[in-house]
């Protein structure tokens, strides 16, 4: 852990250097674990022994910045499992175990809350998993809503598929289709549970991730966290009907999986598997320093 030098003292604020810098300097203050274990992945990794692998898991709506107080309760509730499953499914597991804090204002109507229930309790049942415990608290007048889902899951050994493995030559894919979460996809999307464990277990994948943030964020992660660079190829990225490939690499939320894998990869099985679910390639990953940038997706402070 860093010592705090008391000569300098960082004006700078959130909006100034976005959130990707936040969680390096935040992780440099604090102990962490090993590869797999501390923060940089979809999922915590904790190795327990026996057959399969611990996940562990946490994630945050907020009023105004992921849903409206006039969104449909239900389809709220189901977006805040559905957000925590999907980072399980990115690293080729499941969730089981989920706890839910809720701080809200004491003008929120039960009726409400209770919808926002029976929408968690739809994706719960969905997936096989259960609600384990939370916490409830006041936030003061005027403040929004906040509500943090936490959860545990697990991925069989040798099964876990981390950030970190992809390598120049890996080809790029994507399943579904991206963009059109500003026009309510984001309320509506399942999360590719047995997708990821699909693609864990038969594509020979590399490295994976969630699309939360946009392809435009989330693509450089990936590479980034491999030591690689990336091509993408434009007019293969597949759209939502109504959307352009700027809405595809910019609105987030879309929720399918980002991956990598070796050029020779065989999709054999996958349209028997997921008839109608489209798997793209997108691009390959090169060498470090080589390939393009991309701007734009989803920053919380940027």
């Amino acid at each position: 852990m860093k010592d705090v030098d008391p000569l300098f003292y960082d004006m700078r604020t959130l909006a100034d250097i976005g959130e990707d810098a936040l969680i390096a300097r935040l992780v440099e203050l604090i102990p962490t674990g090993e590869a797999g274990e501390g923060p940089g992945d979809d999922c915590a990794v904790v190795d327990g022994g026996g057959e399969t692998l611990r996940l562990l898991k946490t994630d945050a709506l907020v009023e105004g910045v992921h849903f409206l107080r006039d969104a449909d309760p239900r389809a709220v509730g189901w977006k805040s499992v559905a957000r925590v499953m999907s980072d399980f499914a990115a690293m080729g597991g499941t969730g089981d175990r989920f706890l839910v804090t809720l701080a809200l204002p004491g003008t929120m109507e039960i009726a409400w809350i209770e919808d926002f229930y029976r929408g968690m309790g739809d994706c719960l049942t969905r997936y096989g998993a259960l609600l384990a415990g939370g916490e409830t608290s006041c936030v003061p007048e005027g403040s929004a809503a906040v509500i943090s889902v936490a959860a545990m899951g697990s991925v069989g050994r040798g099964m876990a598929v981390m950030r970190t493995g992809g390598r120049p030559g890996d080809g790029i894919w994507v399943t579904g289709r991206l963009g059109g979460s500003l026009a309510g996809k984001h309320l509506t999307f399942s999360p590719r549970v047995e997708e990821g464990r699909w693609i864990a277990q038969n594509l020979r994948p590399t490295a994976m991730m969630d699309l939360s943030d946009g392809l435009a964020k989330d693509l450089p992660r990936l590479a980034k966290s491999s030591g690689c660079g990336f091509r993408l190829e434009r007019a293969a990225v597949p759209c939502t009907e109504g959307c352009g490939v700027a809405q595809a690499l910019g609105d987030g939320e879309d929720f399918e999986l980002l991956f990598s894998a070796p050029p020779d990869m065989v999709t054999r099985g996958w349209g028997e598997m997921f008839p109608g679910l489209e798997l793209t390639r997108i691009g390959e990953l090169v060498a470090e320093g080589e390939g393009e940038s991309l701007e734009g997706g989803w920053d919380h402070f940027g």
